[in-house]
Formats: C-alpha cells, sequence, structure tokens
C-alpha cells in the first residue's frame, strides 16, 4: 500500500514538471500574461504537495517498521519467559539478549579467518541477527540450540544458516556431525553457570581445539566473576559492562595460548 502511494506521488510530480515546463515555453498571446501566471502559480503548489506527501511517506513506514520491531521483541520475550519456565536451567535467560549487548558480542567475532561461525544457545536469534547485520552471511553460521521451538523460528529468520537440535555442551559430537568444518570464532549464550564448573571447562577446551589457534570463544554473562576463571592453556579478558541491558551484563573473551613456534610458523 505504501509503496503504491509513493509511486502515485512520483507520478504526479513527474507530469506536474512536464507540464510546467510546457508552460514556460508556450509563447504569450494577448492579454493571457496574468492567466499564466496564476497557472504557474497553481502547478508550482501541487508539485510542491506531491514532494511533501512522498516525503511524508517514508517516516510513516519507518515508524511502522519500528513498532514492528517492538511488536517481534515482545513475543520473542514471551517465548524466552515460556521457555524459561519449563526449564530454567537449559535456558539461563528469561529474555533475548538487547540490541547493544549482541553487537558487543558479534563485534569480537573474527569473521576474517576462514570457516563457519559457531553460535551456542542462539534463542530467538537476536546476536544472530547481529552478526548477520555486522556482514557475516548466513551461510557460515552454525547454531547449536537445545529447544525445539527455537530451533523452527531460527530456520524461519535465518534460512540459511544450519540449524542443529542438540545439545551445545556436545560440541565436539555436533561438529563431528558436520563434518568437522573449520571454525573461526565460538560465540554463546549458554546459561554457563548452571552447569558445574569441568563441564564448563570441557566445552571451553573443546571450542578452543576445534577452533584455529587463538580465535576467540565470547560468552556473555550477568556474574561478577567469570565463567572460568582460570584455565590451562589459555587467557580471557572482558568487556564493558553493558548497562543498557536488562539485566546489565558484559562479554568475556576467552582464547587458547598461541606458543611461540606456532607463530613463526
Amino acid at each position: 500500500m505504501i509503496e503504491t502511494a509513493r509511486q502515485r506521488a512520483k507520478d504526479m510530480q513527474l507530469r506536474l514538471s512536464a507540464e510546467i515546463q510546457a508552460l514556460r515555453k508556450r509563447p504569450l498571446a494577448g492579454g493571457d500574461k496574468g492567466t499564466r501566471r496564476r497557472e504557474l502559480t497553481l502547478l508550482n503548489e501541487l508539485r510542491a504537495r506531491a514532494r511533501r506527501t512522498e516525503s511524508d511517506l517514508e517516516p510513516i513506514s519507518r515508524r511502522r517498521q519500528v513498532l514492528r520491531n517492538i511488536q517481534l521483541r515482545l513475543v520473542d520475550e514471551a517465548r524466552f519467559l515460556r521457555n524459561w519456565a519449563g526449564n530454567p536451567l537449559k535456558t539461563g535467560a528469561v529474555a533475548p539478549s538487547g540490541q547493544e549487548l549482541s553487537r558487543l558480542m558479534a563485534h569480537y567475532v573474527e569473521a576474517e579467518h576462514p570457516g563457519v561461525i559457531v553460535e551456542l544457545g542462539p534463542g530467538t536469534g537476536a546476536v544472530t541477527q547481529a552478526l548477520l547485520e555486522r556482514g557475516v552471511p548466513a551461510e557460515r553460521l552454525v547454531l547449536i540450540e537445545y529447544s525445539p521451538d527455537f530451533c523452527e523460528l531460527l530456520r524461519e529468520r535465518f534460512p540459511g544458516a544450519t540449524v542443529v537440535n542438540g545439545n551445545a555442551y556436545a560440541l565436539s559430537d555436533t561438529m563431528a556431525e558436520l563434518g568437522n568444518p573449520p571454525i573461526a570464532s565460538v560465540i554463546s549464550g549458554l546459561p554457563l553457570f548452571t552447569r558445574p564448573l569441568p563441564e564448563r571447562e570441557r566445552l571451553l577446551a573443546d571450542a578452543m581445539r576445534l577452533m584455529h589457534p587463538g580465535a576467540p570463544f565470547i560468552q556473555f554473562s550477568y556474574a561478577l566473576v567469570p565463567p572460568v576463571k582460570r584455565m590451562v592453556g589459555a587467557t580471557f579478558s572482558t568487556s564493558r559492562w553493558v548497562l543498557a541491558n536488562l539485566p546489565p551484563a558484559r562479554v568475556w573473551l576467552y582464547r587458547a595460548v598461541v606458543e611461540r613456534s606456532s607463530i613463526a610458523a
């Protein structure tokens, strides 16, 4: 409907411009100078009205998109809450990651390296969308999600991505089933603190073994302390707090220590 109205406004503007040009070229005849001036004034007003009509359409379109985004956000929050109520230890969060947090997580992905980007626990796809907006092709994304409902939603929203309905903590098995493609980065929305420390350490060790040396394992958390404090052969760093997220969160970055011999090679 909006596109039709916009095209109608453009057609009106083109038609009026042509009529005005024709009037300007028409020779004056006797005393019609005043009539011609009135015609030109009227046509200029109509042309200005056509321009206003066209320019007014775009804000309406943007407002509708904003409202649609808000609606989708509310629906996603309801989905998260329902899944959390059904199994809080699996879902972990009660709402999708906020836009600022999602973009911060996507920022740390090293897409310039070859291989797939593995996302653990993508939920409704807030971080996935941030990855696409950053320029990562959907075909490079491997989304491992435990909830069948979320998997169905992810396949609908990101048809180019590989969506796996399975246990993200069994990363080695899942990637083996996919043929062990090279991994450029792992980005995680898993509730790591709901799992025992040995299980967290095992997940990080598996990810670092599967990724190229020094590639990042990106994990967000609401906690004051890192999900894994000390891990042999790995370092970690943290981002600023994203206070706009509810609740506030930050990003932890884990990397395998790269030995000098590997760098020289």
